[in-house]
């Protein structure tokens, strides 16, 4: 049985939630599952994660805003954030918010609607953590493919600093210098399975499912 613990690092106000464990997600096995469920839902936080976040952004012309993970809201908040001192911009200037779909195949698509808010347009992608990269690559090749240019990387928490050979910075509030002790590991290589160590939970960014 594991319990979420909020670390004693806060910053901006966002706090740092995690539980420590042995964890499966869809593409490998980590030793902490970091919870970001009310910075997800809760305004407040929400608001604060935008802040920490922007000023990162500050001097990029972004124009969409592609939240993946569930961070819809966290996206809004973003885009209000970085136009917020930015009164006389017209409605062609105004940045846009928008998720991804996926199809059967688990494929990211965009309808044509909304293919024109990423064709040549520069989009920041922004994810609850990035910790192998794998989901953010995604999110890279799928903007990329309708005609997108990818401006970076952002989430509450990193395990890597970049992607791609370096090609995209990832940015963060929190990183591997506030839990140093995080591994991710392939499932054939896992450490806890070689020692027969059961699973404590499934989990993925939307939550967690215990075993």
């Amino acid at each position: 049985m594991f319990e979420t613990m909020e670390l004693p690092v806060r910053r901006c106000n966002v706090p740092l939630r995690v539980a420590r464990g042995h964890f499966a997600t869809n593409h490998s096995h980590i030793n902490y599952y970091v919870d970001i469920t009310t910075q997800k839902i809760r305004l407040a936080e929400a608001k604060a994660v935008a802040k920490a976040l922007a000023g990162n952004y500050t001097h990029y012309n972004i124009d969409t805003i592609l939240c993946m993970d569930g961070m819809t809201l966290i996206g809004a908040c973003l885009a209000d954030e970085l136009t917020a001192n930015t009164a006389t911009l017209s409605d062609a200037e105004k940045i846009c918010v928008i998720e991804p779909e996926y199809n059967s195949f688990n494929q990211m698509v965009f309808r044509d609607n909304i293919q024109p808010y990423i064709r040549q347009k520069n989009v920041l992608i922004l994810m609850a953590s990035v910790t192998t990269g794998y989901t953010a690559k995604r999110g890279i090749h799928g903007i990329k493919y309708y005609g997108g240019n990818v401006i970076g990387v952002a989430g509450i928490y990193r395990a890597v600093d970049e992607l791609e050979d370096g090609q995209y910075k990832v940015s963060s509030i929190y990183s591997l210098a506030d839990l140093p002790d995080y591994e991710s590991y392939d499932y054939k290589d896992c450490p806890f399975c070689k020692q027969g160590r059961k699973l404590d939970a499934l989990v993925n960014s939307y939550g967690y499912t215990k075993l």
